[in-house]
């Protein structure tokens, strides 16, 4: 039995507020470590999300000190000592959780509160926008304990801070404070730690109030254009076009604007 466990403590919360869904890992004690219930209780919780109609907007953050430390090491350890094959995880948990981020079907805020190490940081890095606390901070910490990257660390760090850089952080897994990893492209934007909460639920509920078909379309198109030719992607979006323009928000916005009006969206 896991600590978490023994005090009847939720490794994850899962909470719908309006149209916006947070999502919080919840092992202050072990600064969001990721071990199996955890990790479990993350993916049905994206996948619930993702499937549910009325949610139009997903926030991922932390409790305590940190967003997420990474892998549980304690439980690394245990199974490398009981010969159980520990990395494992990466297919049973870590691949599909990075996928659920990164193909939500509606906007994802990593709201960093704190610390962001290893594949909490990759899981800061699928998502599609990151808002930091003032005393966030991120470690690449896959070198330190003689790893490769996993959690989609090799896919979307290069694009957000080029290749090169990607492998200097790699190489190199010392501390990056919130106002270098701004620098580098790796948050949007920074805010006081006691507003991080208010400021991203603003920004969720503006999100979820928008062309979510929209968004989804987008965010679709900048991945596959990422890895495909330009012909290719040409017609990829075409068809997130015409899928686009079938939906009553289009209809709506340019009602809207013929009206000189604020559309109302419903992500439809």
């Amino acid at each position: 039995m896991t600590e978490d466990q023994e005090s009847g403590q939720e490794p994850v919360r899962y909470e719908v507020t309006g149209a916006v869904a947070t999502i919080t890992l919840n092992r202050p004690e072990a600064m969001n470590a990721l071990d199996v219930p955890t990790k479990e209780a993350l993916l049905e919780a994206l996948r619930s999300a993702s499937t549910d109609e009325s949610v139009r907007a997903v926030v991922l953050t932390g409790t305590g000190r940190a967003f997420c430390v990474g892998q549980d090491l304690r439980e690394h350890v245990e199974k490398l000592n009981a010969g159980d094959p520990p990395l494992s995880t990466v297919r049973d948990h870590y691949n599909p959780i990075t996928l659920a981020i990164a193909e939500m079907p509606k906007p994802t805020i990593a709201a960093l509160n704190g610390v962001a190490a290893g594949a909490g940081a990759a899981f800061a890095f699928a998502c599609d926008l990151r808002i930091a606390a003032d005393a966030a901070s991120f470690t690449l910490a896959f070198a330190q304990v003689g790893l490769s990257a996993d959690s989609g660390a090799s896919w979307t760090l290069p694009r957000l801070v080029g290749t090169a850089k990607a492998i200097e952080l790699l190489f190199n897994p010392q501390k990056i404070g919130v106002r270098e990893a701004s620098s580098l492209g790796l948050v949007n934007e920074i805010v006081p730690a006691d507003r991080l909460a208010e400021h991203v639920a603003a920004l969720a509920e503006r999100l979820a109030a928008g062309p979510t078909v929209s968004y989804a379309a987008l965010k679709a198109s900048v991945n596959f254009g990422a890895s495909h030719s330009l012909a290719e992607t040409l017609e990829f979006e075409d068809a997130m076009q015409t899928k686009c323009g079938a939906t009553a928000d289009h209809r709506e916005a340019v009602d809207a604007f013929l009206a000189k009006r604020a559309p109302n969206f419903l992500g439809k």
